[in-house]
């Protein structure tokens, strides 16, 4: 039996203990992986930065920065988010108990990617135990020393046998994905997508595939450039432009076109100094097998800003492309480098014209202040997500969704969506053996007037909900009413007076010379109070 075999098999038996069910058990691995996370800082930033060339600092703040927050707040929101969802009642569930008992999935494989080794390998594992699953991790093998810390101390802080960790390349991929899982969750290119989906068919087991694309972004010549270049050469130049959601390629007007190429090169100068090659903060190119692939790309475009390489240390500059059309090669694929091609549009229009003639990307970017602008986009294009005049940013927001559409993935993740996501959402109903009668017209011999009553009973839309609120809000006037009744009725019996006649609604007349009277709508009421000097009052 292979060693993923033996780690699956050892995982699976552990979650049919049942250990993973209770809420505590969950808190528990979750806490020792923020403890992990924590006072292995240095071990991780150590093993990115032979990894990628990115700083300590670099490391916290994207990669396990977003694992604390992602971390603290399944700890927090986890009973809200186990706990049974109450559904619509319709007029044949009434009186049943009828909601939504998320429950674990079971084996969940986990199979991370390089460029982000911590972020987009320990942020799913978050949802996964907080589901209450079992987990067999896979990171990249690209990433070999973040992959060989992640085997040797993730063991020390989460169940070894829940949560075993599985290295290697792609021959030990390929033996994972031939094993059983519930549940697949992959980070990578569409390529490695297709071939996951593939053998998870095998055995019927639904996947979560976190993938890429083309990240177009328009930029409206109306809006502040200076503000959308900052914002944009960080979001593309970033951990090398080694991240899914970098913008991929600029969309702009020949007006502005020359503007931005400058101040984009001077956002680059600010950001890197004028030799990022010795500036701490600029990564490096993976291994040179991408160095090479990247550096084809630029065949047939101009180089305005950049362009300077060093094959020895994988290190490629921020470089600017102009000249380049749709058929350019730098377009054919998701360029995954620190390489940004600006390509000429008339407006919106064609911008738009532009992307949906492309596969869905993972992210849409807009630089506009007319919301109407920002609106059109959102309406007109498809993607699995849209940020307006930033970039990046909507990675850290947990409670929006993360995730593609079409070619840029399926699924998604982050806080209460990774929960659901790697959760099976059954279905309850609860009812009672009683009230018969009503079931009769479900049993046969099935006649014209037991078919009009299943008509009724399925087909009539009432709002049970609406219902509900329209009986509290008139208990609440009814309650209402007798408080105020009940203190008018205090009021007078403190009043000393007597009268000696009383005309009501009707023309009655009331005399009483030991009793107050007063009137309500059309009634005459009477208190007796104590004898005192009489008064007249009519009414």
């Amino acid at each position: 039996m292979s060693r993923q075999q033996l780690a699956v098999q050892r995982a699976r038996k552990s979650f049919q203990t049942g250990k993973t069910k209770p809420l505590e058990s969950r808190i528990h691995q979750l806490r020792n992986l923020l403890r992990f996370v924590t006072e292995r800082r240095k071990d991780i930033a150590e093993a990115v930065k032979k990894d990628l060339s990115k700083s300590e600092h670099g490391t916290e703040l994207f990669e396990t920065l977003g694992v604390e927050g992602e971390i603290k707040l399944a700890i927090e929101k986890l009973a809200e988010w186990a706990a049974p969802r109450p559904v619509e009642k319709s007029l044949l569930t009434v009186s049943d108990e009828v909601f939504v008992h998320p429950e674990p999935l079971g084996v969940v494989l986990i199979i991370g990617a390089w460029n982000y080794p911590w972020a987009v390998t320990l942020q799913p594992l978050v949802g996964a135990i907080a589901a209450g699953n079992a987990a067999v991790i896979k990171p990249s093998e690209v990433c070999c020393h973040s992959a060989k810390v992640m085997e040797e101390l993730l063991p020390r802080y989460l169940d070894k046998d829940l949560y075993p960790v599985v290295t290697g390349g792609v021959p030990e991929t390929q033996e994972l994905l031939r094993q059983r899982f519930d549940h697949i969750f992959y980070t990578g290119s569409s390529t490695v997508g297709k071939l996951v989906m593939e053998a998870a068919a095998r055995n019927l087991t639904p996947v979560t595939l976190e993938l890429g694309g083309k990240s177009p972004c328009y930029i409206d010549k109306n809006c502040d450039i200076t503000v959308a270049c900052r914002r944009i050469t960080w979001g593309k130049f970033v951990n090398c432009g080694q991240t899914c959601i970098a913008p991929d390629y600029v969309l702009c007007e020949p007006s502005i076109q020359s503007r931005v190429q400058e101040e984009i090169k001077n956002c680059i100068k600010e950001f890197y100094t004028d030799d990022p090659k010795t500036f701490e903060d600029y990564g490096r190119i993976i291994n040179k097998r991408h160095f090479k692939r990247i550096m084809a790309l630029m065949e047939g475009s101009t180089v305005v800003v950049g362009g300077d390489s060093d094959e020895s240390q994988c290190y490629i500059a921020p470089t600017v492309l102009k000249n380049v059309t749709g058929e350019s090669k730098v377009m054919k694929e998701e360029i995954f480098g620190p390489l940004l091609p600006i390509i000429t549009v008339s407006g919106v229009d064609e911008a738009i014209q532009f992307i949906n003639e492309r596969e869905k990307p993972l992210v849409i970017y807009v630089f506009s202040n007319e919301n109407k602008l920002i609106k059109r986009v959102i309406a007109e294009t498809s993607s699995g997500a849209l940020l307006a005049n930033d970039c990046l940013v909507h990675f850290t927001v947990s409670s929006l969704p993360f995730g593609g559409v079409g070619h840029s993935g399926m699924g998604c993740y982050h806080g209460r969506y990774g929960f659901d996501q790697l959760s099976h959402m059954r279905s309850c109903l609860i009812k009672q053996l009683k009230m018969e009668g009503v079931n009769s017209m479900r049993y046969p011999p099935h006649t014209a007037k037991k078919l009009g009553w299943a008509r009724f009973f399925l087909l009539k839309q009432i709002n049970l909900g609406r219902l509900r609120r329209m009986m509290l809000l008139a208990m609440f006037v009814g309650v209402a009413s007798f408080v105020v009744q009940s203190l008018y009725l205090i009021v007078l019996s403190h009043v000393p007076a007597t009268y000696e006649s009383f005309k009501c609604i009707k023309g009655t007349e009331v005399k009483e010379s030991n009793s107050i009277v007063y009137q309500r709508w059309d009634q005459v009421i009477v208190l007796q109070v104590s004898k005192v000097p009489a008064m007249k009052l009519s009414g």
